[in-house]
């Protein structure tokens, strides 16, 4: 085991987009599990959008992380030594410990992974929030239709990647938006999307949704929000569902962008839209999961992942990743 436990705070709020600077990589001791904890080495280190939103102080769903706070994160690990029968020393985990090498928990906060059944990064992907973020995001709130037109912004990304997919196991027509032309290769060629376009080439959204969706939108998977939405709003069809998942679009704005109404397409339509969060369906993740694992092992579901290794190199990771270069999941590997 390592001497000094690593951990990357919170040094300042970010301006705009995030930089290095607002980070700090410092050294203390590796915490000492308590009674009902474990101590647990990190394996590898999920960074995501909502993060940004963490590093604001402002109103949230979640509180705000303290200047000087261990930034928050998904992590894959090893559990050390446990002081509770629930785990046991050797087994992998998945649990919120944080940008850090090394953190102690409650047994009962930790979920169990099984090595045997995928690779242990799923757990932070499609086996993990993302994967049921898109699950629950689109069949619950969605309930898409065989043959319906289903739009996903965001569409090379973690959730977005699999939200397309599994509009496809429902038997539905898959369009995705992204930023470069290679993710618009990648959701098409490889993931089975029926159509895309990268929005940093298209200087009309309206006219390109018009081409790839002839029949309207049924079903719109928002990750990203502002001119896009705007756009895809103007042709939602009847009866139309909208999940919004997240605004990244807006994430790195100090102030609020002025856009388009178009909540009268709402009444036009008798259109759906909601917000949620993954949490909300917390008692339904083993079904969630259950249904991801199937897809997986029928290679129903296909993913990618974007690993940088090195816990130093989260910020970049995270900078990265809010700057819409990954493809698929963007991981840290910080241990083997």
């Amino acid at each position: 085991m390592d001497a000094v436990n690593r951990q990357i705070i919170l040094a300042a709020r970010p301006a705009g987009a995030p930089k290095e600077s607002d980070f700090r990589l410092l050294e203390s001791s590796i915490p000492q599990p308590g009674p009902g904890e474990a101590l647990v080495r990190t394996l590898y280190l999920s960074v995501d959008p909502y993060m940004r939103g963490r590093m604001r102080l402002s109103a949230s769903y979640a509180r705000s992380l303290e200047l000087g706070e261990v930034m928050v994160g998904g992590v894959v690990g090893r559990v050390i030594e446990s002081h509770d029968p629930r785990v046991a020393a050797g087994e992998v985990v998945e649990a919120m410990l944080g940008w850090q090498d090394y953190a102690a928990a409650p047994a009962k906060t930790l979920r169990k992974i099984d090595p045997a059944a995928a690779p242990i990064s799923t757990a932070l992907y499609v086996l993990g929030m993302p994967g049921l973020t898109a699950y629950f995001g689109l069949l619950d709130i969605c309930h898409p239709q065989p043959g319906e037109t289903v739009l996903v912004s965001g569409a090379a990304g973690a959730v977005g990647s699999l939200v397309g997919q599994i509009a496809k196991i429902r038997r539905c027509r898959a369009i995705g938006i992204a930023g470069s032309d290679e993710k618009v290769d990648f959701i098409t060629r490889d993931l089975g999307f029926d159509g895309g376009f990268n929005y940093n080439d298209t200087p009309d959204y309206y006219a390109r949704l018009k081409e790839l969706c002839p029949t309207g939108i049924d079903v719109y998977f928002d990750n990203v929000g502002g001119p896009i939405t705007d756009a895809v709003m103007r042709l939602i069809n009847n009866r139309a569902r909208v999940a919004v998942c997240g605004q990244i679009s807006q994430y790195n704005s100090e102030q609020v962008e002025m856009g388009p109404r178009w909540l009268h397409q709402l009444v036009i339509k008798q259109a759906k839209v909601e917000g949620f969060l993954v949490f909300q369906y917390a008692d339904r993740y083993e079904e969630g999961l259950r249904q991801l694992t199937t897809w997986l092992r029928e290679k129903r579901i296909k993913y990618r992942e974007d690993v940088m290794v090195g816990l130093e190199h989260a910020p970049e990771a995270f900078i990265r990743m809010m700057g819409g270069k990954n493809i698929g999941k963007q991981l840290v590997k910080v241990s083997e």
